[in-house]
């Protein structure tokens, strides 16, 4: 699958220095999910007052709402080290050992992906996170025997976009579970008009507000276009985004002001012209528009579904009313029929 300058996941193309630039530090720099911060705030403060570290935090939504930030910027508020690293990268109980008993009191450890942990490495952690110890046999058949180490009090931060995934004896270790949820058009545009000001690059309201109304919800998504559009608004534009610059952009990258890209509109528009509008089967629907299935359901589908303009059913896939108002379409017989 080609990269999709709209897609929440990180790119080959994405700069990491610039990412970490762009991320606040503190959660008064943090821009929305103000439930989370308000907790947060409050669980932080209680932590240090007791001397204590926090307890283990599971933060899951989808991918590009900022699940790493929050997790940086809560091991800046308690003023400890963090170590970051991912479910897939800890292949062995004796890498996750050599990670645990590093830390510091306190210290976070960030374990991204945190549902592919294998099954081995994630029973190692039980003890860890219960009882700061560590278990480790040694020797094998009649003779071996278990040595438990101690560890120093830390923090767990997981991040997923698949809670469901997680086994429920390490869901039921976390204290804090929270989700992430997408971000309004008004917080895309603090976003925005803040990464601007990082970049050195003129954003004007109305620049700001055609770039948010095409991130998807999503800050990753928001800055990796204010990247582009600063790009063109270099070349073209004295380096101002102006509203018309945002929308020439934009076009150019063939995006309408929801977000939608080519991608997006062959496949709502395949369903209507050869589905009459569906149900149609999700694999049929996918070899339509050359994807494979996984891909259509897990990257294509949750975004038009969140516009209002795909449902599943239990026969298959549909569009709704508002595609062809959008897409300036006017329904046939049979799909006012479907649709009414």
């Amino acid at each position: 699958m080609q990269e999709r300058i709209v897609s929440a996941q990180r790119q080959s193309d994405d700069d990491p220095q610039i990412e970490v630039g762009l991320r606040p530090r503190s959660l008064n720099e943090y821009v929305g999910q103000e439930k989370i911060k308000e907790k947060l705030t409050i669980y932080i403060k209680a932590a240090l007052d007791r001397g204590e570290a926090l307890d283990h935090v599971l933060l899951y939504g989808p991918p590009g709402l900022g699940k790493t930030t929050l997790a940086h910027i809560i091991a800046w508020e308690l003023g400890v080290n963090i170590r970051i690293t991912a479910g897939p990268a800890i292949e062995r109980p004796g890498d996750l050992a050599a990670i645990l008993t590093n830390l510091g009191h306190g210290d976070v450890l960030f374990v991204d992906e945190i549902h592919r942990l294998s099954r081995t490495v994630e029973e190692i952690l039980y003890p860890a996170m219960e009882d700061n110890a560590l278990d480790i046999i040694i020797g094998k058949g009649p003779g071996a025997r278990t040595l438990r180490l101690d560890l120093p009090a830390f923090t767990l931060i997981g991040a997923t976009v698949r809670a469901g995934m997680l086994t429920s004896p390490l869901r039921d270790r976390f204290g804090v579970v929270d989700r992430l949820e997408f971000y309004s058009p008004a917080e895309l545009i603090q976003i925005i008009t803040r990464s601007a000001n990082i970049l050195n690059v003129q954003v004007e309201n109305e620049g700001a507000a055609l770039i948010a109304g095409a991130s998807r919800g999503t800050p990753r998504v928001a800055n990796r276009l204010l990247k582009r559009v600063r790009d063109y608004a270099q070349v073209k534009a004295d380096n101002i985004i102006t509203g018309k610059v945002a929308e020439e952009a934009l076009k150019m990258l063939q995006l309408d002001s929801r977000g939608l890209d080519e991608i997006d509109r062959r496949l709502l528009i395949a369903l209507i012209e050869k589905y009459e509008g569906g149900p149609v089967g999700l694999d049929t629907l996918a070899a339509c528009i050359s994807e494979e299935p996984e891909t259509l359901e897990d990257v294509y589908e949750p975004y038009l579904m969140q516009l209002g303009f795909l449902k599943r059913t239990a026969r298959g896939r549909m569009v709704t009313r508002e595609v062809y108002t959008y897409l300036n379409l006017k329904p046939r017989d049979d799909d006012q029929q479907k649709l009414w």
